[in-house]
Parts: C-alpha cells; sequence; structure tokens
C-alpha cells in the first residue's frame, strides 16, 4: 500500500542536504582545532585571568587627573593626526578611485595599476605602516600622519571608485553628444553624482582614523599613544585609567560629531 500525505514525515532538509551540513560542520570544527593545536596557549594563564584583570582594575582605582593637561595636548595631537591625514588621502585617492573605475579609467593597464593601489593600501595593517614610517622618518606625529593616509587610501579609493562605477549613465552620454570635453564630462556628469558617497566615505573614514590614531604611540608614532605606552612601561596604573577615559571620551565625541556629520552630507 503506497504512503499518503499524510503518513509521510515531514523533514526540514533532504538527506544530501542533511549530510552536506554536517560535512560543513565537521570541517569547521576540524579547522577550529587544528588551528588551535597550533598555537601556544597557556591555559592556567587564561584560567588565572579574571583574577588577574580584578587586581589590574582595582590598581587603575582612582585615575589618576594630575597629568590631565598633558593628556589632553595629546588628545589634540591625535585629532590633528587624524584630520590631517584623513584630508590628504581624501585628495590623493580620487585620482585612484577614477582609474580604478572600470567606466572611467582610460586603459586596462591604468586600472590594474588603481585597483594594486587599493589592494596594497588595505592589505598593510595602520600600525605595520606606522613602524615603516617611524623607520624612515623618525618617531613623531609626521609618520603617524602618513601611515594613516596611506591605510586610508584604500578604503576611500575603493567605495569611492565603486560609487563612480554605479553612476547613471545618461548624463555622460548626453555630454559626450554635444561635444563636451572630458573634464565638463566628469565636472558635470560624474562630480554631482558622486559627491554624496563621497562626503558619506570621507566622514567615516575620519571616524576611523580618529580611532586609529589613539594606538599609533605605541610604535612611535605620536598622539595619545605614547603617554599610554609610557604609563604601561613605568606601571603607572592610575595615568593608565585615565588616559583610557580619555580615549573613551575622544571616541565618542568623534562618533557623535561624525554622526550629525553624515546626516548633513545626505
Amino acid at each position: 500500500m503506497k504512503p499518503t500525505v499524510a503518513d509521510r514525515a515531514w523533514s526540514r532538509y533532504t538527506s544530501r542536504q542533511r549530510w552536506t551540513r554536517l560535512a560543513i560542520t565537521a570541517t569547521v570544527v576540524l579547522a577550529v582545532s587544528w588551528s588551535l593545536s597550533t598555537i601556544d596557549i597557556i591555559w592556567p594563564w587564561v584560567w588565572d585571568a579574571p583574577a588577574q584583570i580584578g587586581d589590574l582594575f582595582s590598581r587603575m582605582v582612582p585615575p589618576d587627573f594630575s597629568s590631565l593637561d598633558k593628556i589632553v595636548w595629546a588628545l589634540i595631537e591625535t585629532l590633528n593626526i587624524a584630520t590631517i591625514a584623513t584630508f590628504i588621502a581624501v585628495v590623493v585617492s580620487l585620482p585612484i578611485a577614477y582609474i580604478a573605475a572600470q567606466n572611467t579609467t582610460p586603459n586596462r593597464a591604468t586600472l590594474w595599476l588603481g585597483r594594486f593601489i587599493l589592494v596594497s593600501s588595505r592589505s598593510v595593517n595602520t600600525l605595520i605602516w606606522a613602524l615603516l614610517f617611524v623607520a624612515i622618518f623618525g618617531p613623531g606625529v609626521l609618520a603617524g600622519i602618513i601611515a594613516i593616509m596611506f591605510r586610508s587610501l584604500g578604503f576611500l579609493g575603493k567605495l569611492i571608485g565603486e560609487a563612480i562605477e554605479e553612476i547613471d549613465q545618461r548624463p555622460v552620454e548626453a555630454l559626450e553628444a554635444t561635444g563636451a570635453s572630458h573634464a565638463k564630462v566628469v565636472l558635470y556628469a560624474i562630480v554631482p553624482q558622486v559627491i554624496p558617497t563621497f562626503f558619506a566615505v570621507s566622514v567615516l573614514r575620519w571616524d576611523i582614523n580618529l580611532r586609529e590614531s589613539t594606538v599609533l604611540g605605541l610604535v612611535g608614532a605620536g598622539g595619545i599613544g605614547v603617554i599610554l605606552q609610557g604609563a604601561i612601561n613605568t606601571l603607572d596604573w592610575r595615568t593608565v585609567a585615565t588616559v583610557l577615559i580619555a580615549i573613551i571620551v575622544l571616541v565618542i565625541a568623534g562618533e557623535a560629531i561624525a554622526a550629525w556629520l553624515r546626516k548633513k552630507a545626505i
């Protein structure tokens, strides 16, 4: 007797789908297990971490505000690093985004050149760039600005380039049909369509750079991180607490300003 519809057991997945999901899960578990086996984890330190965290926080209370004036000036320096680096990166990223967009690049060679620059910039972490430029220019703000700028190029160029690729081609074709020069096509057909994305992405990158600038001092590239590193090296945990509070206030203020600017840009 053939089973009726009512006799059939409902199943969310077919047998093949269940075996596929099981195989994927087993592969992930094996990959994670293998990864853990290849790194040297001192498990007694892991189990002791909560006690060490409690002890560390007890040493940070109360925060020491005696050097608040130095911390404020370091925060201003951090803000300047992020702002100057973002401005330079925005200016430099525009021609890179132009040649990295498929609908505006002059030829395949320039397309791959632009893509190579963007990928290279994003592939290297900010602290690695900072270490490199500290070795070239010496410790200080200049190395931090250039490091942040190089890291920002890939982010800005990629997003602005994608915005250029997604523009409406009809205004471009209309201006080209009238015999307008290439510069006028870019100025009157492409730029107006990209401006909203340009401002939004620039503000977002400034917000990110403000956060990244706070740790540049750990490798000698200026900013509030210099004071933080010095306090950690001397085990001055109360000053560390003050610096961390100052960084949190700076980041929150930067987030609020960035959100306000993005609303204005839209």
